[in-house]
């Protein structure tokens, strides 16, 4: 029996379209990976079967009292409320039910004795439900999850507003597990999460009995839990069964079938067109031609989807700096207490370090203070001479209503709009992207924008805070080589062993000088 069902779909956004009747069946026990490059409307799907979407054209239906549960990047978190707070919000509807019970208590005093009887009834019902819903233990049931997740690290008490972007990804899993709902929606779960929390939600989407619907560019973790694929390319969304590397198999041969298939039979109609050419004129061969016609007329030609732009990214070396690039001596980091022990740190020219280690320890606020953009907490840092820092963060808030193009000639006014729109291209952006508002892309798209910021400034040092995330399997695997192929030095933070483990020389685990409890 189908979960859900979605037919003839279609959904565009001004002239550029995502999906084209598109349809797709939701099984119960089926744990659904969704792939395709960024921009070809993952999210944008997960929007329309939630219903935060309206689409064009087409039919969403969920079975009945279904309970479905979103892990949405963008789910917005009010300011004022604790984690705890947040977390409450999992059993919302238990609290619903707790107040509708207590106004039927409040009713039982003016009840002739047949409606009292009702009232028992009706509440002893409630009463059930709550507690076979654990509702007497949430706060333990809280405490637990968290403890899981390694909020309890953070302090159920801060408000939310303070949160990084890792720590808040981990509230809004922790609530999703704490709704315990029959259908899991994961947007790129793995985002801001560390080793240590991406190897526990592995194993817990292994053993979850239900269905998920996952998006997630991590192939690794995307391999070990899926057990069906379903591709989105060029408006099309197409199923193919077992992990992401058995989809590579059969989607890599279809590819080459179909190309095999296109050649031959613009071959066929060379030759007819030329036949028919030569032949139309004469009355002797005008029958054999207009034969030859109707058979062109009549044929169902084979169209290759048009090539997405592979991303080509070349960092911009500038002149040689010093041989000391950062040195701290005895230095503390953090904002009103310390988040590390004393420091004593050296970078030279030419290494290259991946920062590592669980979310909220520092790692940030240490590339921070290093760069100089936050004071130390005590100690000192010395930079080197002659550096040219490229930094790319690892959230961008600012929406200042600019097209893609219009960001890049904010940046670099003396370039000409062919070489704005060729840098933009060479970051894997189609003419659509291109000219769209940098606030409508896709978390992918917008990243490879501030790449293209990066790769187009002269640096000897990059910093890197994430850079992976949201970034699609091409544009992971062409940053990797960049990255690699790069003459000067490079300090990032990754919660990916696959991708920083070959392009590094040294690795910094700040779990061993954070004041954290791990």
């Amino acid at each position: 029996m189908s979960i859900l069902s979605v037919s003839r779909l279609s959904h565009g956004f001004g002239d550029r379209a995502i999906f084209n009747d598109v349809s797709f069946r939701l099984l119960k026990g089926e744990h659904i990976g969704l792939v395709g490059a960024n921009g070809e409307g993952k999210s944008t799907f997960m929007n329309i079967i939630t219903g935060e979407l309206k689409p064009d054209e087409g039919k969403i239906e969920w079975a009945k009292n279904v309970r479905v549960g979103y892990l949405d990047q963008h789910a917005d978190l009010k300011q004022g409320m604790s984690i705890r707070d947040v977390l409450r919000t999992a059993f919302q509807y238990l609290f619903d039910i707790e107040a509708e019970m207590n106004q039927l208590f409040g009713r039982m005093g003016d009840a002739s004795p047949e409606e009292l009887e009702a009232l028992l009834e009706e509440t002893g019902t409630m009463q059930d439900l709550l507690t076979n819903n654990d509702f007497y233990v949430i706060d333990a049931k809280i405490e637990e999850t968290a403890r899981g997740l390694g909020l309890d690290d953070i302090g159920l008490d801060r408000d939310v507003n303070d949160l990084s972007g890792g720590q808040r990804t981990k509230v809004l899993l922790a609530k999703l597990l704490l709704e315990k709902p029959d259908i899991l929606l994961l947007d790129e779960p793995t985002n801001y999460l560390d080793e240590q929390h991406i190897e526990w939600l592995k194993r817990y989407l292994q053993e979850y009995d239900n269905a998920f619907i996952l998006i997630s560019h991590d192939i690794p973790f995307l391999n070990s839990v899926v057990n069906l694929i379903y591709h989105m390319e060029n408006q099309e969304l197409n199923r193919y069964s077992g992990t992401y590397e058995d989809f590579l198999k059969v989607y890599e041969m279809k590819k080459q079938q179909l190309e095999a298939a296109f050649k031959k039979q613009q071959q066929e109609i060379a030759d007819l067109k030329d036949f028919v050419a030569r032949n139309k004129a004469r009355v002797s061969t005008r029958n054999m031609a207009m034969s030859r016609q109707k058979k062109l007329d009549k044929m169902e030609v084979i169209e290759l989807a048009a090539e997405r732009p592979k991303p080509e990214f070349h960092f911009k070396e500038g002149r040689t700096p010093s041989k000391l690039i950062f040195q701290a001596e005895n230095l503390v980091i953090g904002y009103d207490e310390p988040l590390s022990k004393p420091l004593n740190l050296q970078m030279e020219r030419g290494q290259k370090i991946a920062l590592t280690g669980a979310n909220g320890i520092g790692k940030t606020t240490l590339l921070r203070s290093l760069l100089g953009e936050i004071p130390p907490v005590s100690g000192k840092v010395e930079r080197g001479d002659n550096l040219l820092i490229g930094y790319f963060e690892q959230e961008m808030k600012t929406d200042n209503g600019h097209t893609c193009i219009e960001e890049i000639w904010s940046e670099f006014p003396s370039f000409t709009q062919y070489e704005v729109r060729s840098a933009l291209a060479k970051c894997g952006l189609t003419t659509k992207h291109i000219e769209s508002k940098v606030a409508v892309l896709s978390g992918g798209e917008k990243a490879k924008v501030r790449l293209c910021k990066l790769i187009n400034r002269e640096t000897n040092v990059l910093v890197l805070d994430e850079p992976t995330n949201h970034l699609d399997v091409d544009a992971k695997e062409e940053l990797k080589r960049a990255i690699r192929d790069y003459k000067g030095s490079v300090l990032l933070i990754s919660h990916e062993p696959e991708f920083y483990r070959e392009v590094v020389t040294d690795i910094w685990n700040g779990e061993s000088w954070t004041t954290k409890v791990l």
